[in-house]
C-alpha cells in the first residue's frame, strides 16, 4: 500500500466510526441558523415595516387626497370603496386598486401657508 492509500483509508475508518475531530451534531447548524439570522435583519423585517406603514397609509386615505400611482399616475381621490378607489387625474376619471397607491402627495398650497 502507498502512504496515500494509508491516509485514505484512516480517513474513511475514523469517519464511519465516528473517531474524527467532529464538533456536537448541533454545532453544524449554528451557521445556518446565524445565516437566517442576517437574513431576517437585512431582508424581511424592513420589508414588513414597509409592508405597515403602507397599510397604514391606505386605511388613512380619504376623498380629497393628492396621490400618486404605483403607474406614475398623479390625481385626486375622488370615491373609495372596499378595495377600490376613484381618482381623477387631468380630465380623466379612473378606478383602481387600493394597493397600487403608492403615496400621499402633500399639496403645494398648504406648504405654502
Amino acid at each position: 500500500m502507498t502512504l496515500i492509500d494509508n491516509i485514505t483509508w484512516v480517513l474513511a475508518a475514523q469517519t464511519a466510526t465516528g473517531t474524527g475531530q467532529q464538533g456536537p451534531v448541533w454545532m453544524q447548524f449554528v451557521p445556518f441558523v446565524f445565516l437566517f439570522l442576517i437574513m431576517y435583519v437585512i431582508l424581511i423585517r424592513p420589508q414588513q415595516k414597509k409592508a405597515r406603514e403602507h397599510d397604514a397609509l391606505l386605511k388613512q386615505l380619504k376623498i380629497g387626497d393628492r396621490v400618486s400611482t404605483n403607474g406614475g399616475i398623479i390625481g385626486v381621490v375622488v370615491g373609495l370603496k372596499d378595495n377600490k378607489v376613484s381618482i381623477r387625474s387631468a380630465d380623466t376619471k379612473l378606478e383602481m386598486l387600493k394597493g397600487a397607491i403608492t403615496e400621499v402627495l402633500k399639496d403645494k398650497s398648504s406648504s405654502e401657508s
